[in-house]
């Protein structure tokens, strides 16, 4: 031990206090390990990098970077298995908190590298479609492991991820297929989008199978939560030991992490869009503005009175109830609806390499116009 903690340990020794003095001495045993696994590290690599065959082998380009990525790698080996972060691991969350705008994308394509591409990418969430393409849980895991930035983690010193993976489900609504929420949040999703929310009910179903059953001195019981408890994978995957606290819909609890997004699809959601935007728990309304001049009998007459007086009606219920609204934009109309008060916007569709350069110029204006 050192000066201080052994001159510590022996007066709580020997004023009876025994517990205390073992929590000092293993506390001062973890501190002592640490230190010494981040040296072995550093020095094994130093040692590496010093060997003249390691040398000619890869050369001094590489071996430098390789020095000095020593003491990363030691911390990294030396962090805790499960962060305890304070504030939100949900980006985006932590972002609409704070007043301003978010804008996402959607993606079909679970590759790896396209993971690695959005995970880099100025985006602040990513609509993982699996409503019109296919539900396959283990591709999903997969895609959201492969959007982990191991590197980015080390440099912000957070489990916090840049881009927030958000998965829209196949299930409709009326359907009420609560496993799909179930198997979606498990494997990690930090939201679900609800495509054709049509009534009051259907969005307190969505809103409830997200979540856990309440419990005794929950400040907001309702709606009740339905999710069956299996944390394991998703616990793992935020890297939060206190992932059954965290895995809440916002804003209903301020300190959850989870957003329940429901899509307005329909004349029947327009019409009911009031009693919608008053569930609690949810967390943002994204417009279909396609699917709903289907519903409307104008097929993709984007400028049609009833289209658009619908469309507004939406917003303004959103507007009342303090509720992020969205739809998708482009570079020609990304700046007209952040001006309309639309916070919740993807710059793109259906865009499965990344960012191209439409949707970029749609983000780099959104970023410019709000202020971000």
């Amino acid at each position: 031990m050192g000066v201080a903690v052994d001159a510590l340990y022996t007066r709580l020794s020997g004023s009876g206090d025994k517990n205390s003095a073992v929590d000092v001495a293993i506390a001062n045993n973890n501190q002592i390990r640490g230190d010494t696994m981040k040296t072995i590290a550093a020095r094994q690599m130093q040692s590496f990098c010093s060997e003249p065959e390691n040398r000619r082998r890869f050369g001094f380009p590489l071996i430098r970077p390789l020095q000095l990525f020593a003491g990363s790698l030691a911390a990294l080996l030396c962090m805790p298995l499960f962060a305890q972060e304070s504030g939100h691991l949900n980006r985006t969350i932590e972002t609409l908190e704070s007043g301003k705008p978010v804008f996402g994308l959607f993606t079909s394509d679970l590759s790896l590298t396209n993971a690695r591409a959005l995970a880099g990418s100025d985006l602040d969430f990513i609509f993982i479609d699996m409503e019109h393409s296919p539900f396959d849980t283990e591709t999903l895991r997969a895609f959201l492991l492969g959007m982990t930035d191991k590197a980015r983690i080390l440099e912000k010193g957070s489990v916090q991820m840049d881009v927030t993976p958000i998965v829209r489900i196949p299930m409709y609504g009326r359907e009420k297929l609560q496993f799909l929420v179930k198997q979606v949040l498990d494997v990690g999703a930090f939201g679900i989008v609800f495509p054709f929310i049509g009534t009051r009910e259907q969005a307190v179903n969505a809103v409830a199978s997200m979540r856990y059953p309440s419990q005794r001195g929950d400040a907001a019981p309702d709606p009740r939560g339905l999710r069956g408890a299996s944390p394991g994978l998703a616990t793992w995957y935020w890297g939060a030991a206190d992932y059954m606290q965290r895995a809440d819909v916002w804003p209903l609890d301020p300190a959850g992490d989870l957003l329940a997004v429901l899509q307005i699809e329909s004349v029947e959601g327009v019409e009911n869009i009031e009693d919608i935007a008053a569930v609690p728990g949810v967390g943002a309304i994204f417009i279909g503005p396609f699917d709903l001049s289907i519903s409307y009998g104008v097929i993709g007459q984007a400028d049609h009175p009833d289209l658009m007086a619908g469309m507004k009606r939406v917003l303004a219920a959103c507007k009342a109830n303090n509720i992020p609204c969205g739809l998708t934009t482009n570079a020609a109309t990304v700046e007209g609806y952040l001006e309309e008060g639309y916070t919740f916007s993807t710059i793109g569709y259906w865009n499965d390499a990344g960012i191209s350069s439409a949707p970029g110029e749609a983000l780099d204006i959104a970023r410019r116009v709000s202020g971000r």
